[in-house]
This record gives structure tokens, C-alpha cells and sequence, in this order.
């Protein structure tokens, strides 16, 4: 994990880390130029860290807001009290009252940060993957082009092997290249050039000749005209035309003798050269030699030409329109790149040239930033200003191997750079910066030759290796769009004590916003390396952060980014981990396994920690997916086969099975007849019977049925009781399916999302609304408030009320949290394109996490005021709650037992019969008080004793409040009916003085004695008191007596 602090002690290292991030000139920051944190300059950060730095000390104070904008504002002109009062309330996100210079340099870094991805964002091109075409090429290819109007490419190799591929980039045709006067085996293609005005490719052989071809001759790839006779083997060539004249047209072409000539066409739409009239009528290709081209014979075509570069090869040609004069290059250190026109009223071209140390090896021109680039060998690409000779206009430097191709992209005025290392750099030439760098996707191989070129219309570049073809394609821009991280996002969080949100991404980056604007006010880094996080968790003070990731370990954050433990989850193997949940005393993983992997809290003592043993073992078929926990003691998990098993969170101990798949379902003697009894200390290994109510399910396959995520309706005091639904699950198939664990019931199942496969939700505090996201970006929100409330004989299939569906994102949504602010129910959703967006419950975008204009939480959309008042009074219970949980201290002895409603089912394995276990302990009135008298009394005693104790629910928390049943009428006793009978004057009258009353014996329907009546722990406990008060009794009379002995002596 990374964490920046800045110091501007070295005024020269801040000085350029500032340039280089202040110099962004986009369109979004254009909008914020005025702000004040915009206009601080380097000498105004050293007047800010004079006042934080106190002469003789070696931390910073800390200033207040009236502290800060009164002495900022003193020292920094331009600027006022209300600026800096806004600033300073950006800085204090934690709304602590004060701030110190680290706060401050955080918060420009990451404003800085934030504003160059948003930047790099708008100009960085997206990449398809690389692709490799089809090999069709045997050999070295020469050339790469596009013809504009037959909408297709052309790739030739050196053996004279025509490529044309369409548009989509499939091959339509080859052909093979033929000369009269060289037979194939000698064949040698030096260069291949498009006359596009005229429908015509030239071609260059190693036989010191030109054919120009007709692309759509009937006769097949035959010549039209062969230009022989030239001095040199012609190496590279260019071709212009006059977009307004089409006559207008110049070839130019490099040797390997150091010439650079041309040939300049006046009538190129008619014929390109004059027909000698000594060549026969019906002959097919015309004939022309160099010497007649030079003499003037053709009158529609001259040549111009010049030897500045002596006897060197020349590499590239080009004729620039715009300068109106040649660019030629070398790879010899004098004369490397020489510009060459035509002066009025001259024949001859008039020469200057720029001397690049150990040369070139290619060039390009962009006509409106009037710049040259240059490949050179000396790893060095340079930016030169065609006027000024002397020294470049920039350096890019950044390769680090000979720079073997160079183009710009002329729109978003960048450049594309290759070197011999196969490195390929994209640079900003605004600002002389290399915003993407390729490597290592590219053939493998040592020694090789490559050709690159970029069709800025498709968005295509073409590397060339040998004979193979390598493509990149650049992605459709779909606008400017906003993203919060750069990877797909993993997981969302709401911190209500800081009322932060976190998100996770793939590439293990954890990103904290505010949630009442939106802004970003700290990120980090490598938090797991490169394995994506997968999941995260709060602890129970939210002062922790828990993130499992698939390099199969758990880390536990404070939010400075310190980590505290390391959970070695995977046994120091990759994982795949769904769902961290901290409870009282444990951390619970699951994912990947069969069993669920425990953390004790007491053994976190060390950096490294290895998972305790469940004690439950293994209960699932199938990897667990998920887990909830219902206080106090209540825990489900659900796997990717559809089953759920609840435990005993306090002994861990499994007491029912519920599956979806019938073919799972245990057909026993008894008709699957299910038993309410009470779990017994016996081992794991003890029969359990198990319960399906799979039998009205059409399960196809094991993604249908799993689960993905649970929830328990922790609002729903007391609907289970009644029969109602207390447990909600979600995953494959879209479904949601509503339980009632205490009875072991499906109460209602839905399609919530039809076609879509898997889901994901989650639902509010109050139990009101179910949200539900798929794998398609759509949200969907369930009015539940008064849904599967009740028992009912058939299972519901009607789902709940649809209140809105949407769609927030436009790929899968990967998690969902609900949170109140402003007395408003928010929900946060993430999703693997890359936003974490915030709406409300009626379906109201309020913005996305990364946006550039920040949002105000209270002017989003409102509610009613029941809803508010309903959630106001919750957050004031919880402050309430908070309140009472920070004056209690954490426990380290075990939790109470658990709750008989919760050990409903004992499933016998072994046999086929079951037995009822009646325990005086458990089932009698009597027993439950004296235990939890016992309990109460255990708990103050050990207070009382120093050692501390923590309780995670309320006084009342762990009682269960059924329904009231309802009067039946009866008839009024006989007392009040006759009154007089009984209250008369002469009632004590009818009451004898001697009457005998029976004895307690006769009045007992059985006889029992106090050993039948009380359970022996209970009888053993009073034995023990008894003893112990007798003993005390006689131990304070012995005192009595010898203090009085002692008085009486005296």
C-alpha cells in the first residue's frame, strides 16, 4: 500500500513534480481556474509550511479554520479570508476543526492526482487486445497502406506477395507481383507507394525499376507503366496529390546512392506519362526510361532532384504541402535530415539540413504544429521546428534502444514511437510527456525488421515483424465518460462514523469519498500487490478495514493505511474469497471451501495470523458462498448448490439444513416429519436429521440454485414467530427467495430478474426496500415493508411492489449498500465498468464518485416526511447505541448460551427414528430463571473482579416477543355473580375455626419428593449455598466471641 507525503524542502524536486502535474490544459480544468488551491504557487506552499513548521520542533502544529485563513490570508497576496476558509473546509474532510501540513499536502496531491487521471482519461487511447492477422507472407514485409477509395489495405513483402485486405481485416485476395525483365526467384520489393487520385499503386524493385499498376484491371495485376533506367535502387518513396486539382501530383523517391528526386505530374488524371510514338498500340505496359523524364520529353510530368546526402541510403522521402518542400533523411550524422524546395523562377532545389548525432532512422511531419519528429538511433525521439536548425524544440526521452519508427496522430496532436526494444510510446506533445507505454505483448524475436503504420480515420496501427502482422485497434469513444476507478469495481462500503464511502477495484485500490459532495479525499495503492480485491468488511467500531483478495489473504487496515494483520486465509495459496464477516469475537471467510475459515479476535497478537478450527466442520456439499449473522447467536450460510445451513454461532454447531435441490432431500421412515427439539452438547459426529423443501423447485443446474447473497430482516422483531419471512437469499437464475428459519419455511420466491443469471441486493434498516442488481447494469427496487408478514399454506410467488427499475451502469453491477443521510435512504452501487454511482430509492441518479462538479447530499431528492421521521429516529437510536457500546469494554469470556428458539432441530443421522430429549434445564420455567439469574450474577462478578466484558446486544435484545393470543370469553366466576353468597355479614360464620385442611399429599395428583422436582444443578447449587451461609454464620459468631473475650479481658 502506498501512502504520499510531500515535503518542499528540495525546491527543485517539488518544483518539477508540480510543473509537470500543473500544467494540464484540458477543458475541465479550465472551469476551476479561478480556485484558490489553482493559483498557490511554490514560494506560497513554502510561506504554508513556514507557519505549520514551529521553529524547534520536529512535527507540525495544527491551526484552526480562524487560525488558518487569518494568518494564510496575511501571507499570501492575492487571496482572502473566505478563500481560504473554503479550502480549508475541503481539507478538513473529517470535519475535526483543525488540520496540520500533512492534511494539506495530501490534499493537493490528491486533487492533483484526481486531475490528472480525469485528464489522461479524455486524451489516453483504449486498446482492444493485440491481434496477429493471418500469415499469409513468407517474407520480409516491406510495406503497410490503405487505399481510400476501394476502402481496403495493402500489404506487400519483399518476395513480391500482394496482401488486400478488407475493411474488417480479412483477407479478400493475393496476388503475386511479376516483371518481365527479373524472374520471380530474383524478385526483390523495395517500397510500395498508393496513387490514390488515380487508382494506382508504384512499386520499387531491387532491379532499378518502377511499374505502376491498375487496381481494378480486368487483365489482373499486370503494369501500366515500367519506369527503368534510374541510377539507384529507389528504397522509399512518397506520393502527394492536390485535394483541389487532382492533375497535381508528386512522386518522390530515395536511393541507396544518396539521391533524392521527383517526379512532378501536371495532367496525373489523364495519363500520368505520354505514350512514345514508336510503342505499339495493343501492347500492355508502357515503357518509359529516367533519361527521358529528365530530358522533358514527357510534357506532362518534369523531375527535380538533389545529392545532399551524398553517397548515404536514404530511409525516408516525403513531400509536405504545407512547407511545399521535400523532407529527406539518412542515418549519417551530417546532412541527417535534409528540407529541400523549388525558389520561383529556378529549375534548380535549394538546399538546408539539420545534423543529428548518429542519425536517424525515420521522420514525420504534422503540418499544423508545423513540428518534424525524429527516430533517433541514439534512443532519442526529438521535436524540431523546420525554420530552426541549430537544436531541437523538445527531446522525449524515455527509450531505451534505437527508435525505429515515428508517427504523429494528427488530431490529438500525439506521437507514436517504436524502438528496437519493441517498446511502443505514445507521447502528449503539448507537453512533452509519455502517456502510454506497450511492451511485452509483441513477437519474440531478436533480430527482425518492421514497418508501422496508423490509419488515423479506423483508429488501426499496424507493426509489422518480419513476415507476421500485428494490429491494434484503438476502442470507440463513447464520450467523455466519468469512472472512479481505473479497473472494474469490486466492492462499496458506507462508513457511517466518517460518513465515508469505500471502493475496491481490481487492480487492489481502495478509493475513500465523501458522501455528502462526492469528492475523493484519499486513495491507496498495491494494497494487495497486483491480486485483485474481491471483497471488504467493516469491524463493528468501523474503525477497520478487512479486504480479501485472490492472492488468498485477508489484511486488516486502520484508514492512515497502516496494516495491522496479515489473515493467512489460503494457507498461503490462492483463493477465492466472497465474504468477510466480523462478529463479537471471530472473523468468519468464506468462498472457496466447504467449511467456513475462523479467526479467534483474542489470537490477533501477531502480524501473521494462521485460521483457527471451526469447530462445526464441514456441513456443505458445496463451496459456501455467503453468510449472515443474526444477533445473538443466529448464523446462515449459503453455497453455490442451493444449501443453507443455519448454526449456532456461539457453540458451532450446525442445527438445520434447508435445499433447494430435491434430489438432495433425505427420504426417511418418517416422512421428513420435522422435530422441535433442542441441541445437546453431543459431538459433531452425532446423527442429525435433515430438512429439504426442495420438492417444488425445478432445479437445472447448480448455478441456478446458488446463492449468492443473505440477509437476514433483523427489523422484523418478531415476524418469524408469527410465521413471517426473517431471511431473504438471491444469486443464480435471478430469483429471491424469502425464509423463515424458525419454522424452516420458503415463504415466497420471485423472479426479480428474468434472463439475466446471476444477482446481487441488499436492503435497508427498516426493512422497507429490497434492491436487486444484475449482471446487465439494471437496478430494481421492492417495496417489502408489508410483504410475507405472515404465514401462509402455499408458498407466495407473487413478488413485492416494484417501486422503480433503472439502469445506473452499463455492465455488471457488483455490489449494492444502502445508507441514510439527511434523513434520506441513499444506495451505492458498484459495478466492473468502473463507476460507483449514488442514488435514492426513487431511482434518481445524484451522481457518479469521480465526477468532476461535486454534489450537494441535502439538495437530492426528498422523501416523506413519515420515511424521514421514521429514519431520524433510528439514527438517534443508534447514536444512542453508539453512545452505550463506547462506555462498555470488549469481553473475553464466552457468550451466553444460546437461545432455545434457535435450537429448534435435531437431525439424527444414524438412525431412523428420533427421540424427543426433554431437559428440566432447558423446558422448565424455573430452570431458564435460575439460569439467568446465574448468568447475570456470573457477569457481575467477574466485572467486579477487573476483568473486562463486552455485550453486543441491548438489555432486551435477546428476548423473544411473540404475538399476543388472542381473549377467549369466559364466564364470570360465581363470587361476582353472588356476592352475597360469599360477602355477606355471616361469611366469617360459615367459617369454621376448626376446619382441617388437607394435607399436601392428598391434593397431589403424584407423589414427588424435591430430587423429582428440581434438577440436580439447581439442588447442588442451594446445597453449596446453604454450606457456605452456615459456614460464614459460624466463622462471624467465633468473631463475635473473641471480640467481646477480648473487651471483657481489657
Amino acid at each position: 500500500m502506498s501512502y504520499t507525503h510531500l515535503s518542499f524542502n528540495d525546491s527543485q524536486s517539488s518544483t518539477g513534480c508540480l510543473t509537470s502535474e500543473g500544467t494540464e490544459d484540458t477543458a475541465a480544468m479550465n472551469n476551476i481556474v479561478e480556485q484558490l488551491e489553482n493559483r498557490l504557487s511554490i514560494s506560497d506552499f513554502k510561506k504554508m509550511q513556514e507557519i505549520f513548521m514551529s521553529p524547534g520542533l520536529n512535527g507540525s502544529i495544527v491551526l484552526t479554520r480562524e487560525e488558518f485563513t487569518e494568518q494564510m490570508s496575511a501571507v499570501i497576496t492575492p487571496s482572502t479570508k473566505e478563500e481560504f476558509g473554503e479550502l480549508f473546509d475541503k481539507i478538513d474532510v473529517t470535519r475535526d476543526g483543525i488540520i496540520d501540513w500533512d492534511k494539506v499536502t495530501s490534499f493537493m496531491l490528491l486533487d492533483l492526482n484526481e486531475r490528472d487521471e480525469r485528464t489522461k482519461s479524455l486524451v489516453i487511447p483504449q486498446w482492444k487486445n493485440l491481434r496477429l492477422l493471418s500469415s499469409i507472407h513468407k517474407d520480409v514485409i516491406q510495406n503497410v497502406t490503405f487505399l481510400k477509395g476501394s476502402s481496403c489495405y495493402l500489404t506487400v513483402s519483399r518476395n513480391g506477395l500482394l496482401g488486400v485486405w478488407g475493411e474488417n481485416l480479412k483477407l479478400q485476395q493475393t496476388l503475386q507481383i511479376t516483371t518481365e525483365t527479373v524472374k520471380l526467384k530474383d524478385l526483390w520489393v523495395t517500397a510500395l507507394v498508393s496513387l490514390a487520385n488515380v487508382n494506382k499503386i508504384a512499386i520499387a524493385f531491387t532491379s532499378k525499376e518502377i511499374c505502376f499498376y491498375e487496381l481494378n484491371s480486368k487483365q489482373g495485376l499486370s503494369p501500366q507503366y515500367r519506369l527503368h533506367g534510374l541510377h539507384g535502387t529507389v528504397i522509399c518513396m512518397d506520393y502527394w496529390y492536390n485535394p483541389h486539382d487532382g492533375h497535381e501530383a508528386i512522386l518522390t523517391l530515395g536511393d541507396v546512392s544518396g539521391q533524392v528526386q521527383a517526379i512532378s505530374f501536371t495532367t496525373a488524371l489523364i495519363s500520368l506519362f505520354e505514350r512514345p510514338a514508336s510503342s505499339p498500340e495493343g501492347e500492355a505496359t508502357m515503357t518509359i526510361s529516367w533519361q527521358e523524364l529528365v530530358s522533358g520529353y514527357h510534357k506532362c510530368c518534369y523531375t527535380l532532384k538533389h545529392k545532399l546526402h551524398y553517397k548515404d541510403w536514404v530511409k525516408q522521402v516525403a513531400y509536405s504541402s504545407s512547407l511545399d518542400a521535400f523532407i529527406s533523411s539518412a542515418t549519417s550524422n551530417v546532412n541527417t535530415l535534409v528540407l529541400a524546395w523549388r525558389e520561383k523562377l529556378k529549375s534548380g532545389l535549394k538546399t538546408t539540413s539539420f545534423n543529428i548525432a548518429q542519425g536517424i532512422n525515420a521522420f514525420d511531419f504534422h503540418s499544423r504544429l508545423n513540428l518534424i519528429a525524429t527516430a533517433g538511433i541514439n534512443h532519442q525521439v526529438c521535436l524540431w521546428n523546420p525554420y530552426v536548425t541549430s537544436k531541437p524544440a523538445g527531446v522525449l526521452q524515455g527509450h531505451s534502444a534505437s527508435v525505429i519508427a515515428v508517427q504523429f496522430v494528427t488530431e490529438r496532436k500525439q506521437l507514436f514511437s517504436f524502438s528496437k526494444d519493441k517498446v511502443l510510446r505514445l507521447w502528449d506533445i503539448q507537453h512533452q510527456l509519455c502517456i502510454q507505454r506497450i511492451a511485452g505483448s509483441f513477437p519474440k524475436c531478436l533480430n527482425f525488421q518492421s514497418t508501422l503504420y496508423f490509419n488515423e480515420a479506423h483508429g488501426q496501427l499496424f507493426i509489422s515483424f518480419n513476415n507476421q502482422l500485428m494490429l491494434l485497434e484503438m476502442k470507440q469513444e463513447t464520450g467523455r465518460k466519468v469512472t472512479s476507478h481505473g479497473k472494474a469495481v469490486t466492492c462499496v462500503l458506507y462508513n457511517s462514523v466518517f460518513k465515508q464511502v469505500i471502493s475496491s477495484d481490481r487492480g487492489s485500490t481502495i478509493t475513500f469519498w465523501l458522501i455528502d459532495t462526492g469528492q475523493k479525499i484519499k486513495q491507496f495503492t498495491g494494497c494487495h500487490g497486483k491480486a485483485e480485491i474481491s471483497t471488504m468488511t467493516l469491524d463493528t467500531t468501523e474503525t477497520r478495514l478487512l479486504t480479501g483478495s485472490t492472492d488468498g489473504t485477508v489484511k486488516i487496515w486502520d484508514f492512515n493505511g497502516h496494516c495491522h494483520h496479515k489473515l493467512n486465509v489460503g494457507r498461503d495459496r490462492a483463493v477465492d474469497i466472497s465474504q468477510i464477516m466480523v462478529l463479537q469475537r471471530t472473523i468468519l471467510v468464506t468462498g472457496w471451501d466447504r467449511i467456513i475459515t475462523v479467526f479467534r479476535l483474542s489470537n490477533l497478537t501477531q502480524f501473521f495470523v494462521l485460521p483457527a478450527e471451526w469447530k462445526g466442520g464441514v456441513e456443505h456439499q458445496d463451496d459456501i458462498l455467503c453468510v449472515a449473522f443474526l444477533p445473538p447467536h443466529t448464523l446462515v450460510t449459503g453455497s453455490c448448490g442451493g444449501e443453507i445451513v443455519v448454526w449456532n454461532n456461539s457453540t458451532e454447531t450446525a442445527y438445520l439444513k434447508i435445499y433447494l435441490d430435491p434430489q438432495k432431500s433425505l427420504k426417511s421412515k418418517l416422512g421428513n416429519l420435522l422435530l422441535q427439539e433442542p441441541l445437546t452438547s453431543a459431538p459433531r459426529t452425532s446423527p442429525r436429521r435433515r430438512m429439504s423443501v426442495g420438492d417444488s423447485y425445478d432445479s437445472d443446474s447448480e448455478c441456478k440454485n446458488a446463492i449468492i447473497k443473505l440477509l437476514f430482516l433483523e427489523a422484523r422483531k418478531t415476524t418469524s414467530m408469527t410465521g413471517g419471512a426473517n431471511l431473504v437469499s438471491c444469486g443464480g437464475a435471478g430469483y429471491v427467495r424469502f425464509w423463515n428459519t424458525l419454522k424452516s419455511q420458503l415463504v415466497a420466491e420471485f423472479e426479480a430478474h428474468s434472463g439475466v443469471g446471476s444477482i446481487t441486493m441488499t436492503i435497508d434498516k427498516m426493512c422497507r426496500y429490497l434492491i436487486t442488481g444484475d449482471i446487465a447494469g439494471w437496478m430494481k427496487i421492492w417495496n417489502i415493508q408489508d410483504y410475507c408478514l405472515s404465514s401462509s399454506e402455499n408458498k407466495v410467488s407473487q413478488p413485492p411492489t416494484l417501486i422503480r427499475s433503472f439502469q445506473p451502469h452499463d455492465d455488471c453491477i457488483t455490489y449494492l449498500e444502502t445508507c441514510v443521510r439527511s434523513s434520506s435512504i441513499l444506495i451505492l452501487s458498484s459495478s466492473s465498468d468502473c463507476t460507483v454511482v449514488l442514488s435514492d430509492v426513487s431511482g434518481t441518479t445524484i451522481g457518479i464518485f469521480g465526477q468532476e462538479k461535486h454534489w450537494q447530499i441535502e439538495n437530492a431528492s426528498s422523501h416523506p416526511k413519515e420515511e424521514q421521521n421514521q429514519y431520524k429516529n433510528v439514527s438517534q437510536r443508534e447514536k444512542k447505541d453508539d453512545v452505550l457500546m463506547k462506555k462498555e469494554v470488549p469481553a473475553l469470556e464466552d457468550e451466553p448460551s444460546p437461545n432455545p428458539l434457535e435450537q429448534a432441530i435435531l437431525v439424527m443421522r444414524g438412525n431412523e427414528e428420533s427421540v424427543n430429549i426433554i431437559s428440566p434445564w432447558e423446558n422448565t420455567i424455573l430452570g431458564r430463571k435460575y439460569q439467568e439469574n446465574k448468568t447475570q450474577k456470573r457477569k457481575k462478578h467477574k466485572l467486579f473482579n477487573g476483568k473486562t466484558m463486552q455485550n453486543s446486544t441491548g438489555t432486551f435484545r435477546s428476548l423473544n416477543i411473540g404475538a399476543l393470543e388472542e381473549i377467549v370469553e369466559t364466564n364470570k366466576p360465581d363470587f361476582i355473580v353472588n356476592p352475597d353468597k360469599y360477602f355477606g355479614e355471616r361469611t366469617e360464620e360459615r367459617c369454621s375455626e376448626n376446619l382441617k385442611l388437607p394435607t399436601l399429599s392428598e391434593t397431589l395428583k403424584a407423589v414427588f419428593d424435591a430430587q423429582s422436582l428440581f434438577p440436580k444443578e439447581i439442588l447442588d447449587c442451594g446445597l453449596k449455598t446453604r454450606q457456605l451461609c452456615e459456614q460464614m454464620r459460624n466463622e462471624g459468631k467465633i468473631k463475635r466471641d473473641k471480640k467481646q473475650a477480648k473487651l471483657k479481658a481489657k
